[in-house]
């Protein structure tokens, strides 16, 4: 039946041709031959002037023919360029939107944390003046561990946010009480009741709870517009087996040597060729819609009523907050100090009077015009275009239709196989090998699982073990079967380990 099938495509591209010659001995010109292939920017020295026989033919039928060997094997060549620059070409505007959209993020982001951080340091030197500047690393280190995180370093927001509020209660708890002395198991005493004292009212939780979720959603987000850049940045370089390019051959350039240049083929034909082509790559589409669909969920989210702006911008204002709220409680905070810690050593020093007064101006560098917003950097609207695109992309035969004249085929009888590399064993145009999947193609579906899943947890509020980028090693040097090691975290971001 498979021959059967064969034997009747050949009448999609050649039946003109073969009826015309029957009744013809005459050996036809190649004029029109040579016309187009010196459009391909191919020599003319050795184009037959005439039809041939063509017994010399390896892909192509070996009747009567314009092509010489040589010329064969050009067109092959560039029957595997044009469809390689096919795919390539393609994706570009897809791969070009995940990098505008991960830039625009990322400056937004960035610029949303620098002027919290700015703000804060302005209001506070004008508020605390030297209190301030003695004690503004703790500050600065806040929002460098901030960044750290969100820049992919080994950070754990809820210890690094605990250990703001500890140094900060112990800054405070001996500017306040400047006239005793504090041992430092004194101030480790002092952060094991901080639970219990809860100095700073509840400022600390609520802020803890909207920061986790907001940077979890943020840096979640960012690294996701990353993979989805490298999936498709890998997947647009295809690896074009032989047997597409002996399928892309016969469709494209086998009419040349039959004296037909323009003939189109058939659109079907053309399907199946493409499907063939691209069995590996159309695998990729449900896990990439899955991805797609789990980056509008974190988007929405970074967008929703607990937004990333409304948790960073104000940081200023909470923690500013925060210290009042403990100032003004603090002859009850020290009471209870002392009678869990004991009473300290009087210092020698005179106990601050030093109204800290609140300033109601905030250093705000952007104008309500200027500042950036959520949407500059997690607006998807074309990424959700691409939902589906890996199939529809195994079904793109515009190309095939490029520099047509005919504009007619004969009936094609061969059904069009579905997409995807287990359904080409019938395929009757590109002999597929279904048993060998593109190990390229299945990394690619895992990375895209693994952050899916990723994304998935960042929407619940929940994070997951980010290796820091600068100890990763290099992805050439990772072998599917590092997953095996369990404690392998970069194999289980990449190959998804634990499914």
């Amino acid at each position: 039946m498979n021959a059967m099938w064969r034997l009747q495509v050949a009448f999609c591209t050649v039946s003109v041709l073969s009826l015309s010659s029957a009744g013809e001995s005459k050996a036809r010109s190649c004029s029109e031959v040579r016309q187009a292939y010196k459009a391909k920017g191919f020599s003319l020295l050795n184009v037959p002037l005439q039809e041939i026989s063509g017994e010399h033919l390896r892909v192509c039928p070996q009747g009567y023919t314009c092509c010489t060997s040589e010329m064969e094997e050009k067109l092959n060549q560039q029957s595997k360029l044009e469809f390689e620059n096919m795919v390539e070409e393609s994706s570009r505007h897809m791969r070009t939107t995940f990098i505008s959209r991960h830039k625009k993020f990322d400056e937004f982001f960035l610029d949303l944390l620098d002027n919290s951080e700015k703000s804060l340091n302005s209001m506070f030197t004008r508020t605390y003046g030297k209190l301030y500047m003695q004690n503004s690393e703790v500050f600065q280190d806040l929002f460098t561990e901030l960044k750290r995180y969100y820049t992919g370093g080994n950070v754990n927001l809820e210890e690094m946010l605990n250990d703001f509020w500890s140094r900060l209660l112990e800054r405070m708890f001996q500017l306040l009480n400047s006239q005793y002395h504090f041992t430092d198991d004194y101030l480790e005493c002092i952060g094991k009741i901080a639970d219990v004292l809860k100095p700073f009212g509840d400022a600390p939780r609520r802020l803890k709870i909207q920061v986790t979720k907001a940077f979890i959603a943020a840096r979640t987000f960012v690294q996701g517009l990353m993979v989805g850049r490298e999936v498709a940045n890998r997947v647009a370089k295809v690896n074009v087996a032989p047997a597409c390019v002996r399928a892309l051959t016969k469709m494209l350039y086998c009419p040349y040597c039959r004296g037909m240049a323009g003939l189109k083929p058939c659109h079907n034909y053309c399907h199946n060729v493409m499907r063939g082509c691209l069995a590996n790559q159309a695998d990729l589409d449900s896990e990439w819609n899955l991805f797609i669909d789990a980056m509008l969920l974190v988007a929405n989210r970074l967008e929703g009523p607990d937004n990333i702006e409304a948790v960073i911008d104000p940081v200023d204002i909470k923690i500013s907050e925060a210290i009042i709220t403990m100032q003004e409680n603090s002859m009850q905070v020290s009471a209870k100090v002392f009678q869990e810690c004991g009473q300290p050593k009087p210092s020698g020093l005179s106990r601050s009077t030093r109204g800290i007064d609140m300033l109601n101006s905030r250093f705000r560098p952007y104008t309500p015009e200027q500042r950036p917003t959520s949407a500059a950097g997690t607006s998807l609207e074309r990424l959700s275009h691409t939902l589906k695109f890996w199939s529809q992309n195994a079904s793109n035969c515009y190309r095939c239709l490029v520099n047509t004249v005919i504009l007619f085929c004969f009936r094609y009888f061969p059904e069009v196989v579905k997409e995807g590399l287990t359904n080409q064993i019938n395929n009757p145009e590109v002999d597929v090998d279904i048993t060998r999947p593109d190990t390229l193609i299945r990394q690619q579906i895992m990375a895209l699982r693994v952050m899916t899943n990723k994304l998935k947890n960042a929407y619940n509020g929940n994070d997951i073990y980010f290796q820091d980028s600068s100890s990763q090693p290099r992805e050439q040097d990772v072998q599917v079967k590092c997953c095996h090691d369990r404690n392998s975290h970069f194999c289980f971001f990449f190959l998804n380990c634990w499914s």
